[in-house]
């Protein structure tokens, strides 16, 4: 097998036997990128000889150390919305076209800790709005399982690269679903942690309240071990958390007898695809024969969640997009005559469609008038949806639903109709509105080839309870070592 299509695991066995060195995987994985990158268009920016730098660098440590990280070595790319110290970020966006930041985000800089290989940053929907990588100013991303399709969002090129074998793993941020929608349509696994578990400092800002970091790999161990690097308190981050960060790798047990799973009703929806429900109702089934208890369960408020969600996060996007005025950074319009006409200038050419539409959505809900309508009943609808979870958490260890309510569509399908488009991550989103962990995994593949996934969703800061039960489907099927064609 191509040093590019294995785990990280499976690669850090091998450097630790010194069977193979990073800077071969580095090459094997830019070779890669050079043969299927121009049909998949999952990077914005690569760091070809920085990378080589760092492979030999990390080769140092690993012939000089006899215990290193699991992560030494470790190709990686980054979603173009992580701060990347000296190296462009600009969120696929024209407005922070030739942006520089002079420091990076806090997951990133853990990471450089653990000595990766960064080999670039990665395609995203335009400020992580959108649901298939379409709204990108560098252009869509296509799945690599069938380049007719779109690849999920808004980390489509973190979940194509991963998939492809042109980085060994990934992260992403996930608002609504931004890293398990994807994943789930790459047939590969993306967890996204508690609301609070990762620190968003140096993230770009989409949605405060909603915005979490997360892994995106080829199977639920490499998952396991990012989020061990990356998770943990950090004092520039007022909404992370200050608790214990338990030992994630002894989470990865396959015997999960007896462990009490609820299948929430709402999730099973009229218009779904038939073959997902076949995919996710086999892998319940799977679940079963492994000796759980699997219940149904209900969340009544779940058909909220869509409304909910699109007026939570457009206005918190709202607030958090004023910032880009032309003034300190990135695009400025030069034509204009005074500074209003260069906010409006600017904002006009340096925006694109999705996330003008979300911006003025949220300006609206939050205006004189309209908040207590809006804005206010969207929060107290939100607090019975967390309820919802936490009332079912008190029976349940782990809630299973299927990711998306189809596989992936196909490039331009939806892009004329924004609802159609929103609906995407009708399952996703409450997740987030919950501030709860879930992950994504391969669970079958449609008539057409394409993945499906299996959401596996856990209490909060129970992300030890959902990499077991992953782990467990894991080592019981074989979805996971799947590649796409390409």
């Amino acid at each position: 097998m191509s040093l590019h299509a294995q785990t990280i695991h499976e690669l850090h066995k091998k450097l630790k036997k010194k069977e193979i060195t990073a800077t071969e995987i580095t090459e094997d994985v830019f070779k890669r990128i050079e043969s299927v990158e121009d049909k998949l268009h999952s990077y914005v920016h690569l760091c070809r000889d920085h990378a080589l730098e760092a492979a030999k660098a990390a080769d140092k440590i690993i012939q000089t150390k006899k215990d290193f990280s699991p992560l030494t070595g470790i190709p990686m790319g980054l979603k173009d919305i992580f701060l990347t110290k000296g190296r462009p970020t600009t969120c696929a966006s024209r407005i922070l076209e030739g942006y520089i930041p002079p420091y990076s985000a806090t997951s990133a800089s853990k990471l450089f800790e653990h000595n990766i290989v960064l080999t670039g940053k990665l395609n995203m929907d335009e400020f992580a709005m959108g649901s298939s990588t379409e709204t990108s100013v560098y252009g869509p991303t296509r799945n690599p399982w069938n380049l007719d399709y779109i690849p999920g969002g808004s980390s489509g090129g973190s979940a194509t690269a991963v998939a492809a074998g042109e980085c060994i793993a990934a992260l992403g941020t996930d608002t609504g679903g931004s890293i398990r929608q994807p994943a789930s349509h790459c047939g590969i696994v993306g967890l996204k942690p508690t609301y609070g578990r990762v620190s968003r400092y140096g993230v770009i800002a989409f949605a405060s309240s909603l915005d979490q970091v997360g892994p995106i790999a080829k199977d639920v161990t490499d998952c396991a071990l990012i989020l061990q690097a990356i998770a943990g308190w950090d004092p520039k981050d007022s909404t992370s958390l200050n608790l214990p960060v338990p030992d994630y790798n002894k989470a990865l047990n396959p015997t999960i007898k007896g462990l009490k799973i609820g299948i929430p009703e709402e999730y099973f929806v009229e218009g779904m695809d038939p073959e997902v429900t076949h995919a996710v109702k086999t892998a319940i089934e799977t679940y079963k024969k492994l000796g759980a208890h699997c219940e149904p369960v209900s969340l009544p408020h779940t058909e909220y969640a869509v409304a909910t969600y699109y007026i939570i996060a457009p206005a918190e996007a709202s607030s958090n997009l004023s910032r880009y005025d032309g003034v300190r950074y990135g695009y400025r319009n030069q034509q204009s005559k005074d500074l209003i006409e260069t906010y409006k200038k600017t904002r006009t050419e340096g925006f694109g469609n999705e996330v003008k539409r979300r911006i003025m959505l949220g300006t609206y809900v939050l205006s004189a008038g309209y908040y207590d309508a809006y804005y206010l009943k969207a929060q107290k609808v939100r607090t019975l949806i967390r309820k919802d979870f936490e009332k079912a958490f008190k029976t349940f260890d782990v809630l299973i639903t299927p990711c998306s309510p189809t596989p992936a569509f196909k490039i331009g399908e939806k892009t004329s109709d924004p609802l159609q488009m929103y609906l995407s991550d009708i399952f996703t989103i409450n997740v987030n509105l919950a501030g709860l962990p879930g992950m994504v995994l391969p669970c079958g593949l449609s008539s057409k080839g394409l993945p499906i996934g299996l959401q596996i969703i856990g209490p909060h800061f129970g992300e030890e309870k959902i990499l077991q039960a992953g782990f467990a489907f894991e080592q019981a099927t074989d979805w996971h070592t799947k590649r796409p064609p390409l």
